[in-house]
C-alpha cells in the first residue's frame, strides 16, 4: 500500500471516528472545538511556512503559489463531487 493509499484509509478512519463522536454528543465535536481545531491547523501551518522561508529554503512567492495552486485543486475536488444539479457524489 504505497502513502496515498495509507493516508485516505487513514482520514477514512478518522472520519467515521469523528462520526461517532458527533452521535454520541462529545464535546470536541462542538462548534467551538471544531474552530479551535481549524485555527490550529492553520498557526501551524503559518510557523512552518515561516520557518522555511525564513531559512531562505522557499520564497514567499513560491509558498503563496502553491497555496493558490492547493486552493484550485480543492475547488476541482469539489466540482467533481458536486454535479450541475446539487447532487453530491461520495469519492
Amino acid at each position: 500500500m504505497n502513502d496515498q493509499d495509507r493516508y485516505v484509509k487513514a482520514a477514512h478512519a478518522m472520519q467515521s471516528g469523528v462520526a461517532v463522536c458527533m452521535e454520541r454528543g462529545t464535546a470536541e465535536t462542538t462548534p467551538k472545538h471544531l474552530r479551535v481545531g481549524v485555527n490550529s491547523a492553520m498557526v501551524n501551518d503559518a510557523a512552518i511556512a515561516r520557518l522555511l522561508i525564513g531559512k531562505g529554503i522557499i520564497t514567499l512567492a513560491e509558498y503563496e503559489g502553491a497555496v493558490a495552486d492547493e486552493m484550485e485543486r480543492e475547488v476541482k475536488r469539489y466540482e467533481y463531487r458536486i454535479d450541475s444539479t446539487g447532487k453530491v457524489h461520495l469519492v
